[in-house]
């Protein structure tokens, strides 16, 4: 069983920046490619960001060259750095994470961002 915890959340005026943490609770962090997705108000859920084992990443175009997935196999966790915040960026972002072997996913409860001057 996985648990996903995500936190650094919070509001911040245009321009800002902001650093998301999730903690990976389990076992074989490394067999898992991990992602962060987002959900505005009114909106379906859309992926953000996401990060293979070896730290491959990719992006969705409207954050490419302002946010940065990276990962720490050391202590099990997943960052998405964000700089450069715009009000459209505001959203619930969520953890994700999916396993290549039992081709299961996980989700964590979501952290609250909020884009606003």
């Amino acid at each position: 069983q996985v648990q996903l915890v995500e936190s650094g959340g919070g509001s911040v005026q245009p321009g800002g920046s902001l650093r998301l943490s999730c903690v990976f609770y389990g076992t074989d962090f490394a067999s898992y490619v991990m992602a962060w997705y987002r959900q505005a108000p009114g909106k379906e859920r859309e992926l953000a960001a996401t990060i293979t084992s070896g730290g491959s990443t990719s992006y969705v175009d409207s954050v490419k060259g302002r946010f940065t997935c990276s990962r720490d196999h050391l202590k099990n966790m997943v960052y998405l750095q964000m700089n450069d915040l715009k009000p459209e960026d505001t959203a619930v972002y969520y953890c994700n994470a999916y396993s290549l072997f039992t081709k299961t996913t996980y989700w964590g409860q979501g952290t609250q961002v909020t884009v606003s001057s």
